[in-house]
């Protein structure tokens, strides 16, 4: 308990850095407090998400590296808000562990309040929990949970139809998807992560597939209302993940050669002998997001969207297809 009581006074401060319009208080009470109208909203829908890392926290434990995996943490929770239409809110966060260590715990949670930060979100509470016999020594277990909110009339997705241009927004690589598999393949290769890694020469195995998962949502909400459906890119791959805002009746086409795909999973499909349709069910291939819109405004959002500095590629279009066929028709090569 005397750890716990020093963690959340260690984190104060990075707290308090998330807060925003609607917070009121601060943490270590039973609950965080949210108002919806000093935020500003007038006929809100609220939206929630809740999410986990996976098995990326085996890579950060055995690294020894904890201060990015809170923002994996934040974007796989807020990046499914903002597809929505929704403008995340606030964020709590569960800790799990066999044994606090003072140290890590500020670590993960440094992470977690720059996500916060990036996402525009607040931070207002989370639990902590020591669990030995349920975990190993030194391992920990993380969950976060998301609120947001959008204006009644502003809920996406909303009338894809044939001819409507998909956008794809660039990913910094495997997210926080398909590490199972990835460690299977740095395992079968007799890998270190403290060695070269074999697909970017200028960091270790380590800190390349640490890179956190990118936050979309400064981005999202710039082209909101000229967007007609966003979809995450995460388990499920682009496959499954595309197929959940196009609706039946469609199919959406995508085009794998119109992007450059990070060289991270050229490496895993060789290494690991995965199939290309394998790898768009498994990974987002260089794509983390994807955005709808009409044929007259491709153009506006793809520039509004690389003024929000990201990395945005034409590759594909949705069109009529069976009722009852797949909805995501993945062509081309690799580029």
């Amino acid at each position: 308990m005397d750890a716990g009581n020093a963690v959340v006074d260690a984190i104060r401060p990075l707290v308090d850095s998330t807060h925003r319009a609607g917070v009121l208080g601060s943490i270590g009470g039973f609950g965080g407090l949210f108002d919806l109208k000093a935020a500003g909203y007038q006929d809100p829908i609220l939206v929630a998400a809740t999410d986990g890392v996976g098995t990326k926290l085996k890579i950060a434990a055995e690294f020894g590296s904890n201060k990015t995996i809170g923002i994996d943490l934040v974007a796989m929770c807020v990046n499914d808000l903002v597809v929505q239409g929704a403008e995340p809110l606030f964020f709590l966060d569960y800790y799990a562990t066999s044994r606090l260590e003072p140290a890590v715990a500020r670590d993960v949670l440094t992470g977690i309040t720059a996500g916060c930060r990036q996402a525009g979100c607040a931070l207002i509470g989370g639990e902590t929990a020591e669990m030995p016999g349920l975990y190993a020594p030194g391992e920990y277990d993380l969950a976060g949970f998301a609120v947001g909110a959008a204006e009644r009339d502003k809920v996406l997705p909303r009338n894809v139809q044939s001819g409507d241009i998909i956008l794809g927004l660039a990913s910094d690589g495997a997210h926080s998807n398909g590490f199972s598999l990835i460690r299977g393949v740095v395992t079968n290769r007799g890998l270190k992560l403290t060695d070269p890694a074999p697909f970017a020469t200028t960091q270790t195995l380590g800190e390349a597939l640490l890179t956190p998962t990118r936050v979309y949502v400064h981005a999202c909400l710039a082209v909101t209302s000229e967007t007609k459906a966003f979809a995450h890119i995460t388990g499920g791959g682009l496959v499954e993940n595309i197929a959940r805002v196009i609706p039946a009746g469609h199919r959406a086409v995508v085009d794998k050669g119109a992007w450059v795909q990070p060289a991270i999973f050229k490496w895993l499909a060789e290494e690991g002998g995965v199939a290309p349709d394998e790898m768009t069910r498994t990974f987002n291939c260089g794509i983390g997001m994807i955005a709808i819109v009409a044929p007259d405004h491709a153009d506006q959002v793809t520039k509004a969207l690389s003024e929000c500095s990201e990395t945005v590629y034409r590759i594909g279009q949705v069109v009529i297809g069976p009722a009852d066929g797949q909805r995501v028709e993945i062509t081309g090569i690799d580029c």
